[in-house]
């Protein structure tokens, strides 16, 4: 019997599974550009040469045939760590630090439909608003009706603000994902604006760049024309990826039934698309004798494929989750042209790669994790029913029915810890919404998707898009019904990133490898559920305008001091902690004594909530925790003292009750990166 502990028999495991290292390369490629995320503190761009120096170094060695495992990891490290970095010195922009009113002038560089008007994204801004070299790239605004397009120069007056940061301490942080985008301010247009002469002729890549985006809004604005409502947002999502038009009714009723993915473009789509499209030309060509027997129609059928789905992913804007399925839909189409076989989960590692060398950021970003958490396992799943022994053949109805479950089942618990850690929810009948809504998706609506879009050019696209409206329709009320079943969604409070990082180090574990040792892999993830169960929840929030306080009572819920000023982050603080309950309904809590001062209430300690001034004298002699909107500096007293400037500038803070109590911010929390505004409270 081998001995386990000898270092000659894990040795020989791994060597038995060699063919496998390769697939650990982009992780470790996400650890680094993960590494360079989590630090408090952005590094010096020498570093980040360093890196890249290093590591290419590194691979050349393990290239050479020394130690080539180990050194192609920690190549692959380093490049992820200096390609992140490069990334931020790439798109780096000024960042906003206090609220502005500004007249500006820029160029559109996107539109995107809103209930109530559009989301421009302009570059190129000009202002005499902003400090000398303090100009963000570009800013986002929010402005009611326009005859614009992409490439057009505007002019307007806007407010403006620092992009969003986030609710509470380990929070998402749209103003990371947004200076990823070049972002640096956000805000709203006053008024009407007007076009102007552009300030310089476009580049090539400007000029393709706003073509895509023209085409993109000319075949939304002519789906939301003839399928009005949510039913056009949803084939608007569908086919252009615009996903500003759907009701919050439907989204909500989708994604509880386990169908949020149809609204995001990814392997499902591609698949139905490129993979329909290389059928039907191969039967067509196929019905011609001549050329079936004379020629290579199947390369025939996989060109076409591979073309409409790369003119696919242009106009659906080219999301991670779409680029990671055309990847692995176009090594499938080459490898047919090149008569050679399709490695799946390889294929799946090199479109990872690939997303992470040009967007590193992608592997801080839901869609990236859930789509390839999703694809892992059903490739794991897939390569397991290749190797196991069929007892019987089966019919086809049994194999689609199977394969619906199966994805079904395969996906949902794949992508749950992402979504917990993530929307803080979980659905529980996604295996039964997908088994009656798949079917609609497969046959009625991605063909008729893909016949509107033929049709589009010639005008003749109204027919192909009532039927696809119709099928909407109906996809829709099925969601609508699942969702509404009794414990369609249960809500969970926010996970810690630790145990999301065990869970994931687990199951990639137990899905790249084969043999029994991949088992293993079932200790962190299990060790990853116990600190997501056991963690601990906020004893009490503070909000950045220094009035939205939120404390933990003896039922263990959220209760808000008084009604929120910032209901969004009111309303972010309830969903991370897994509470479904309204705002109103979570207003005050036993013992809390108010008056036209300030709040007084004794959580294991004294906390006062002060609304003025003259209430801080008597609330810094009894309190250890003080709040207060108005400036406190002569607050000695105290343990905590968070006044109005000290909320804005630490942009909101988590207090643990302890004694002495303690608090973190949630600027602490961010650390010194370019993406972290120094925020300027407002006199």
């Amino acid at each position: 019997m081998a001995n386990r502990f000898a270092p000659a028999y894990w040795r020989d495991l791994a060597w038995a599974e060699r063919d496998r290292w390769p697939l650990w390369l982009p992780v470790a490629l996400g650890a680094g550009a993960g590494g360079y995320f989590a630090l408090p503190v952005e590094p010096a761009p020498a570093l980040g040469w360093a890196a890249l120096a290093v590591g290419l170094g590194v691979a050349a060695v393990a290239i050479a045939g020394w130690n080539r495992a180990i050194l192609a990891l920690l190549a692959a490290l380093l490049l992820g760590f200096g390609l992140a970095k490069l990334r931020e010195a790439r798109v780096h922009t000024p960042v906003l630090d206090h609220a502005i009113v500004a007249h500006l002038t820029g160029r559109i560089v996107s539109i995107e439909p809103r209930p109530h008007g559009v989301r421009l994204v302009l570059d190129a801004v000009r202002s005499g608003a902003f400090a000398e070299g303090q100009t963000p790239r570009r800013v986002r605004v929010v402005l009611r009706g326009t005859d614009f397009r992409p490439g057009d120069w505007l002019s307007l007056t806007a407010k403006l603000d620092t992009p969003p940061a986030p609710s509470a301490p380990g929070a998402a942080d749209l103003g990371r994902a947004l200076f990823f985008q070049s972002i640096g301010a956000v805000g709203f247009a006053y008024g009407r604006a007007r076009g102007i002469v552009a300030a310089g002729p476009p580049s090539l890549s400007q000029r393709l760049g706003a073509a895509i985006e023209t085409l993109r809004g000319g075949m939304t604005a002519r789906i939301q024309a003839v399928l009005p409502g949510s039913a056009g947002g949803i084939a608007a999502a569908l086919i252009t990826g615009t996903r500003g038009g759907i009701s919050d009714d439907d989204e909500t009723a989708l994604r509880d039934a386990g169908l949020a993915h149809v609204l995001a473009i990814a392997g499902l789509h591609m698949a139905l698309m490129g993979g329909g499209l290389f059928w039907l030309v191969r039967a067509a060509l196929a019905a011609v004798p001549v050329l079936a027997l004379r020629y290579p129609i199947k390369k025939w059928a996989a060109a076409a494929a591979l073309a409409a789905s790369a003119f696919y992913l242009a106009i659906s804007g080219a999301a991670p989750p779409a680029v990671r399925a055309f990847t692995m839909l176009a090594m499938v189409m080459t490898a047919i042209l090149l008569d050679r076989p399709a490695l799946s989960m390889r294929a799946l590692a090199l479109a990872a790669a690939i997303l992470l060398v040009a967007r590193p950021e992608a592997i801080t970003e839901p869609g990236f994790q859930m789509s390839f958490a999703a694809v892992v396992a059903l490739v794991a799943v897939a390569e397991w029913e290749q190797r196991r022994e069929r007892i019987a053949p089966r019919g086809p109805l049994y194999r689609y029915l199977h394969g619906i479950v199966m994805v079904s089942l395969v996906g949902s618990l794949a992508t749950l810890p992402f979504a917990l850690f993530h929307f803080d929810r979980a659905t529980h009948y996604a295996v039964l919404g997908n088994l009656i809504a798949m079917p609609v998706m497969g046959f009625w609506v991605m063909p008729a998707a893909a016949l509107s879009v033929a049709l589009m050019p010639f005008g003749w696209d109204a027919p192909a898009l009532w039927l696809l409206g119709q099928g909407i329709a109906v996809m829709v009320a099925m969601g609508h019904w699942v969702s509404g079943l009794p414990g369609a969604v249960s809500l969970a409070p926010a996970m810690p990133l630790a145990a999301l990082l065990a869970i994931s180090l687990g199951g990639l574990w137990c899905a790249i490898w084969r043999g029994g040792w991949r088992w293993w892999g079932l200790a962190p993830m299990l060790l990853g559920v116990g600190m997501a169960v056991f963690a601990h929840l906020p004893d009490m929030l503070v909000a950045g305008d220094g009035r939205t306080i939120a404390i933990r009572g003896d039922d263990h819920l959220l209760h808000f001091v008084r009604k929120p000023a910032d209901k969004f982050t009111a309303r972010e603080w309830l969903r991370r902690d897994g509470d479904g309950r309204d705002i109103a309904d979570a207003i005050g809590m036993p013992g809390l004594r108010c008056d036209g001062v300030g709040c007084v209430v004794t959580r294991r300690i004294v906390i006062a909530a002060s609304l003025r001034p003259e209430a801080l004298a008597d609330d810094c002699a009894r309190a250890a925790v003080v709040v207060s909107a108005a400036a406190a500096v002569h607050c000695q007293g105290p343990a905590v003292v968070i006044d109005r400037d000290a909320a804005m500038r630490g942009q909101g803070w988590q207090v643990t009750l302890s004694n002495p109590p303690t608090a973190v911010s949630v600027r602490a929390t961010r650390g010194d990166r370019p993406w972290v505004a120094v925020i300027q409270p407002s006199p």
